[in-house]
């Protein structure tokens, strides 16, 4: 099999870095680095965050209280935030997930749409 090229530098859409944060500690609260990796993996490569994004994105959704966050122990007994979606971010995905689906299938309607 050949070797996977490196992930391209994209930005997202607004929202999309949120609403995947979201989804992941949906299933699992987790640490920052974590989620970098957890959306690599999830992506099978194809996206890559940054921590200078994931951060920011992280800071806010705590302001608007969709995310909390508790200091931790990591495995090599080092000192981490591990992030939890709360009822109000569950809410917050919901929203953006049909959102995004909406945008989703428009962009797909124009896309099969025949040029006259």
């Amino acid at each position: 099999m050949p070797p996977k090229s490196p992930p391209e530098r994209r930005d997202l859409f607004p929202g999309a870095l949120e609403m995947m944060v979201l989804r992941i500690l949906e299933r699992q609260p987790m640490h920052g680095y974590a989620l970098v990796q957890r959306i690599q993996a999830a992506s099978d490569e194809l996206l890559q965050v940054e921590e200078g994004s994931l951060y920011p994105a992280l800071q806010r959704m705590l302001k608007e209280g969709w995310v909390q966050a508790a200091w931790g122990v990591s495995t090599t007994n080092r000192r981490i935030r591990v992030y939890s979606i709360t009822k109000a971010g569950r809410a917050r995905l919901a929203s953006e997930i049909t959102r995004f689906e909406r945008m989703l299938k428009g962009i797909q309607l124009v896309l099969e749409t025949e040029l006259v």
